[in-house]
């Protein structure tokens, strides 16, 4: 069942999530034409880098993204909903 009370935070920090991965799959389908664009793979790894600490901080908050991606603390989280796609 999804919990109906859910954060600001938590929108707040998977709207940015869902942004910076449109980012980098945008940017990896223009790197795979352009592969020696220095400017967009210097884009493409602070994009990489944002999405990493966003995550970080998603998950120590709310519990993992992806089962096979992340840690999960005691007891097991991933059953745990919402998930991310349920909201």
């Amino acid at each position: 069942m999804v919990q109906n009370q859910l954060s600001e935070e938590y929108y707040h920090l998977l709207h940015e999530l869902q942004a910076v991965d449109f980012v980098l799959v945008e940017l990896t389908l223009y790197l795979d034409t352009h592969p020696t664009d220095q400017a967009a793979i210097q884009q493409f790894n602070q994009f990489a880098q944002k999405r990493h600490q966003l995550a970080y901080q998603y998950e120590a908050q709310f519990g993992p993204l992806l089962q096979f991606r992340s840690f999960s603390r005691y007891p097991w989280q991933w059953a745990e909903p919402p998930w991310p796609w349920q909201v």
